[in-house]
């Protein structure tokens, strides 16, 4: 936790505009949103994952 705050803690707007330029030299401008898509999917798909493991009932054991 203290090293993700320090770790924010060191990145300014210049450094966020230089991974921004550079992802899109990488990808160009029409890749990134279909990634951004592909990413939001997944992490949807994550959460709906869990929330089925939440609502599952737990099978109880018998000895």
């Amino acid at each position: 936790m203290i090293l993700s705050s320090i770790f924010l803690g060191m990145i300014g707007p210049w450094q966020i505009a230089l991974i921004v330029g550079a992802l899109l030299l990488l990808f160009g401008g029409k890749k990134i949103p279909e990634l951004m898509r592909g990413l939001g999917s997944g992490i949807k798909e994550f959460k709906d994952a869990t929330k089925e493991d939440d609502e599952d009932p737990k099978i109880d054991e018998k000895k």
